[in-house]
């Protein structure tokens, strides 16, 4: 193990994740633990689909031009979602367990769980970027995998992947995603939770919600202050209100983790990222990670020091231009911030 964690490693800082082979491998060889015998034939195809949907070599789609929601954030989350999976099935009673069929049928959703964000050939035109796709990519993401599963010779699971998808998003209220096994709820519950804390545990965290979730919002129509804008008639009496920028989404992100904490990772999702202290002598490293963040910024949110958040990621966009991924889709945000502005 390297002495200090690289940018694109996982929290042991033992898989480069940026890497499809090097995730391939980590993944299988985890999920052998609890499933000795299967080769999950049907996953590691979707590891293969899924490495050329994100680079622009699948027919009829561009590659994944997203610079936070990019092909090492997936890979990342698919790690963890087997971790989870695995360390499932070999703590809870026979009769709970997932078992193989189901931990497959995760991984694949796991794999295209953000695939909406990638346009069509036919879509190149009609928008500028993927990320604004972002309020609708859940949906897109569940239609691809109707149509996918197929393909590999899961056309019976090809529905409930297009249900379970949707665990990871918030296009549909937890409650009203139909699945009706109890066991498909969890595999939902599990791999949701996979996408939240990989993503919140990466070492680059704090910069990417800066420099890469920001602009992938502002473009995507997101805008988490709308709720506390006051209404034109009572802006008269109402304390000026926060501008939306980078800094204020970094203020709010130790609020959003304890509302992650409290109403879906311990709530909803009964605190399904238990199941990794089994792979790891009692410990947790993707809550162990996600806390130092969160301490990290807190420091910074209470000095105002925002030049302590300092690292430069690498970026795994697909871009067909010679200019940087993260230059241009900033630049787009800027475009719709004026705009927004008047």
């Amino acid at each position: 193990m390297k002495p200090y964690r690289q940018s694109d490693y996982d929290v042991t800082n033992t898989v480069q994740v940026s890497s499809p082979a090097a995730v391939t491998k980590a993944v299988f060889d985890t999920l052998a633990k609890a499933f000795p015998e299967e080769e999950f034939t049907h996953a590691r195809q979707a590891y293969v689909d899924f490495e050329r949907l994100f680079t622009g070599k699948w027919p009829g789609f561009l590659g994944c031009d997203m610079v936070y929601h990019d092909i090492q954030h997936t890979l990342d989350m698919s790690l963890a979602v087997a971790r989870i999976l695995t360390g499932h099935d070999l703590t809870v009673d026979t009769d709970e367990r997932l078992g193989a069929g189901r931990a497959e049928l995760g991984m694949i959703v796991a794999l295209f769980h953000d695939a909406g964000y990638i346009r069509s050939s036919e879509e190149d035109t009609m928008y500028r970027h993927g990320a604004e796709l972002t309020q609708s990519h859940v949906g897109r993401s569940a239609e691809l995998l109707k149509s996918y599963l197929p393909t590999i010779g899961l056309a019976d699971k090809a529905e409930l992947a297009s249900a379970i998808v949707h665990f990871t998003g918030y296009e549909i209220p937890l409650d009203d995603i139909q699945v009706d096994d109890p066991l498909d709820r969890r595999l939902g519950h599990l791999v949701a939770t996979g996408d939240m804390i990989a993503q919140m545990a990466d070492r680059c965290y704090l910069e990417k919600c800066r420099d890469r979730l920001f602009p992938e919002f502002v473009v995507g129509g997101v805008n988490l202050l709308d709720g506390d804008q006051p209404d034109e008639t009572d802006k008269a009496d109402q304390p000026d209100q926060p501008a939306w920028t980078p800094e204020e989404l970094l203020r709010r992100t130790p609020m959003f983790f304890d509302q992650v904490m409290k109403d879906r990772l311990d709530g909803t999702f009964n605190s399904g990222y238990k199941y990794l202290e089994v792979l790891f002598g009692g410990k947790n490293p993707y809550l162990e990670s996600i806390r130092q963040s969160m301490d990290y910024l807190q420091h910074i949110i209470d000095t105002g020091k925002w030049d302590l958040l300092r690292r430069e990621p690498p970026v795994f966009s697909w871009q067909p231009d010679d200019e940087d991924a993260v230059t241009i889709i900033q630049k787009l945000a800027a475009e719709d911030l004026k705009k927004l502005a008047g």
